[in-house]
Order: structure tokens, then sequence, then C-alpha cells
């Protein structure tokens, strides 16, 4: 999700426009894990596929890894996609931390000790419900841009769907799983892209889609528009204040910041949710008209909330972006909060700044996820290539964030026209409690106001965890979201039968 990345050296981005060495060929490897007490065989391609412009001229080479079981019938078998969002983020993070068969192992709300990092594999795998293939984003990991392709093809949010989209037919086509159940899992970006995504595949390709797996959403760009892309609310744009705000009071109650007897988390979120879409959004749309006695008693609940000093939040007029939150909490020991997850921590080098000037969690993790990942595809997978694998990108300011033509971004409407279209798609929200990247509460306000009739509105389910944006980086919580996975593909095969 749109994050302010660390990007690479330039003398590193200059050797990443190079294209995909020639004929080099996929890496196929047999592997074995034990899940559940049973052991399961299964083959791991690692290669690219083509993409092509309407003149049938290479655009693009998309490097993936499939992880597939040996023996079973490509008819019930299904396969799901998985992709990470930025834009501009390939997909090492979910390759290596939530669902394949091998899971690095970083600190849990804790820097990660250096190298050498441990690789291991993974029990909370989903290779015993489907096979897995994780596609790196055209220019990111080892993906790469060629011939006849350039940036403007591929860098906004019409153009990457079409070459996502592009990628699974030929996907299916070359392995022959047309006629498998087929899933979506989109992390942070890689939500409102499978949003369109589904939609695309369906009405415009004839692809059917059984279920979209939604992890750490934003759907509908506008709730959190001003805040995040024109950094002022000056005018109106209050919607991110009350949306952010049972992600800043679960934070603070992680961190035992809040003021008054410490309370569970289950009894917090309901009291401040009901606050925040009531007395505090009424309080904003009022503005200046609110009443001097209402004004007093918002700041106050907005103290009880998270833990801000009334004088900080009536300098800030009752509302604090959630960057100023990240740095306003702990100002005093200079300590900063994890914007993709608030457990993690860092120190501020300045303590009188508004907003922190790198990713906390970033911090934590990255070093072990690309060592790791590099490791794992380019020797136990077998990939041999002189690339260098880029996690990231820095596209997120020439990124094209028109949906068709129109801004700000909205891609609900493509979720529940998709819904619409096939009423036996099965959608999964994944939400993290601590994920300041996308609030979860944002979410669950999307999702109820997709406009669609009962019936189908009941195929959405939830899961909330004590976790982050990156929801597998806290243990429990990814075991817990195995499991609830796991339940969720079963009820989705089965739906419509």
């Amino acid at each position: 999700m749109f994050s302010i990345v660390t990007t690479l050296a330039a003398a590193v981005m200059a050797a990443a426009a190079a294209a995909p060495a020639a004929g080099t060929p996929d890496a196929v490897t047999q592997h074995v894990i034990a899940l559940g007490g049973k052991s399961y065989a299964y083959t791991a391609r690692a290669g690219t596929i083509t993409l092509q412009n309407d003149k049938d001229q290479p655009t693009a080479q998309i490097f993936y890894t499939a992880f597939t079981l040996d023996g079973a019938d490509p008819r019930t078998r299904p396969v799901t996609f998985f992709y990470n969002g930025g834009p501009g983020s390939s997909t090492i993070w979910l390759r290596m931390g939530s669902f394949a068969p091998m899971r690095v192992q970083v600190g849990d709300g804790v820097p990660t000790p250096g190298a050498p990092f441990t690789l291991a594999e993974n029990q909370y795998s989903l290779l015993d419900r489907t096979d897995m293939v994780f596609i790196d984003a055209p220019g990111t990991g080892f993906s790469r841009i060629v011939g006849a392709g350039t940036p403007k093809d591929f860098y906004g949010v019409d153009p990457d769907v079409a070459a996502f989209g592009q990628f699974i037919n030929r996907y299916i086509t070359a392995f022959g799983r047309w006629n498998s159940p087929k899933f979506l899992f989109g992390e942070s970006y890689g939500t409102p892209r499978s949003a369109m995504l589904v939609n695309y595949l369906e009405q415009r390709q004839g692809i059917g889609v059984n279920g979209v797996v939604l992890l750490s959403s934003v759907l509908d760009f506008s709730l959190d528009w001003d805040v995040n892309f024109t950094s002022t609310a000056i005018g109106g744009g209050d919607w991110a204040f009350p949306l952010y705000l049972p992600t800043e009071a679960a934070s603070a109650w992680y961190h035992h910041a809040l003021p008054g007897p410490q309370t569970t988390l289950a009894e917090l979120l309901p009291r401040v949710e009901a606050f925040a879409m009531n007395e505090y959004l009424n309080a904003l749309a009022q503005g200046a008209s609110l009443s001097p006695a209402t004004y007093d008693d918002v700041v106050s609940k907005l103290h009880q909330y998270t833990g801000l000093s009334e004088s900080y939040i009536r300098s800030s007029n009752l509302r604090i972006p959630y960057t100023r939150y990240a740095t306003e909490l702990f100002r005093d020991s200079g300590v900063m909060l994890g914007r993709y997850d608030a457990r993690y921590t860092s120190y501020m080098l300045d303590r009188l700044q508004e907003a922190p000037d790198f990713d906390a969690t970033n911090s934590a993790i990255q070093a072990a996820f690309v060592a790791t990942g590099n490791a794992y595809m380019r020797q136990a997978l077998g990939y041999r290539t002189s690339l260098i694998y880029l996690p990231t990108i820095n596209v997120f300011r020439q990124w094209d964030w028109k949906h068709g033509g129109a801004l700000p971004t909205n891609t609900a409407q493509d979720l529940a026209s998709a819904m619409a279209f096939n009423p036996n798609l099965r959608v999964f929200s994944g939400n993290g409690y601590y994920d300041f990247a996308t609030p979860f509460f944002a979410t669950v306000y999307t999702l109820n106001h997709l406009a669609l009739s009962p019936q189908l509105q009941s195929n959405i389910s939830y899961g909330f965890y004590e976790s982050g944006h990156m929801v597998y980086l806290h243990t429990p919580a990814l075991a817990q979201f195995h499991d609830d996975l796991e339940r969720w593909y079963v009820q989705t095969l089965q739906a419509g039968r």
C-alpha cells in the first residue's frame, strides 16, 4: 500500500533496467513438506512468462514462483495467485512470509537480529489446500519491462490490471489450469488490484474466479486521499480521522500508553468505533460551528482513546494525521511507531519532526526477507540469473492513479460489480489491528458500503488479528489466519454445488 519505501542506489537501479538474460530457463525442483502430520510432495517452478502487446510484440517478462501439489487433479485442485502491492513492490513479502512452503523467521514486534537469517519449513503453508503462484509486478523482483514495453504501459492503475490479467491468462494456458478453481490473494495495493482484476478477468476475459482474499485493504482511496496525497484536510476531507482512530487506540493499548486502568482490546475497540462513527464524526462535520461543550467532550475522549495530551489534541483541532500520531505518542523519549505495524518501534534523530523518516517495521524485517528470498530463489529453487532482485522500485509518484479516467481511485465499485456478476464469488478480508497503512476500520466501512443485496453481502467474511499490515509477522496471528483460510477455502469450493 503506497508506502514510502527505501529505494536502491542509483547504480543498482541502472542495473535493474537490464532485461532478463536471454534464454534463462525456468528452474523446476521437487520437494516434500509435512503439514498437519501428513507429507505432501510438490513441484516448485521459478521462471518467467512473457507479456505481449496487441501487435504480439514482447513488452515484459514477469517472474513468478509456483508451488503445485504432485499428482493432483487440475480440474479440482485450486490455484491461488499471490501478489503484494506498493505500487512498486515485488511479492517477496508474501512469498517469504505468509503461506508458501518455506518461511523466514523475523523478530515478532522487535528488530530481527543480523545475518545469518533463518529460513524454515512453513507449518502454516496453504499447500495442502491450494497450489500457489507468487507474481512479481513489472519492474520489480526479477520481472523486467522488455522489447516494445514502456513504463507507461505498466505504471498505472488500469495498465497494471491489464498486465496481471494477461499473466494469469497465459499461466493457466501454459499449465492447463483453465478449469481449475481460481483464487486471487492481494496484499496492500494488491487489494485494489484484486478488486479490479477479478472484475476484469470475469467480465472481459471470461475467466471465472471462485474467491478473493483481501489482506490489508484499501479499495476506496477517497477515504484517505487528503491525508496520504495532499497532506491536508482543510476544507473537508475528514473521513480519515474517525477511520484511523481505532488503529490509534489499538496501538496505544498495545504499548500500555492509554490513561486509566488497562482494559482488553475486545472491550476497548467497540467503544472507540462507536465514538468514531457517531460523536467524533459528527463533531468533525460541524467544523467551526461545533459547540465549546461538545468540543471539550471530544477532546477528553480522544485523550482517553489515543493517549495523546489534551493540549496537543486542541492544537491539532481534533485532527491528528497518523504520521503525526506515530511520532507524538512517545515524543518525550524520541520513540516512533511503525507504519506497517505499530508494534515495531524505532528512534527519531530529530525529536521535533512531525512524521517518521522511515518505517520501523521495514527496518526491522527488510534485510531478513531480502536475504533469504535471494538465497531461496537462487539456490534452493535453482533460478540462475545475474539480475539483481528488486524488492521495491520507486514508481509511486509517477504512478497514474486514474481509474477509468477518474480520481480519487475507487475500486470498491469493481468488487461490487464482480460480486453481482458472479453471485458465487466469495471474499475474505484479513486485517491487522496495528496497521496504519490500511486501517482495518476503513476496510469494514468500505465493504459495508458496496450497495450489495443482503445475499451477496453475506459472501464477505472477515478475519481480525493482533498484528499489523503484514499479519503473518506475528506467528499466533498467522496461525489464526491460516486456520480461517483453511475453513474459508472449503466453504468457498462448496458454494453453489
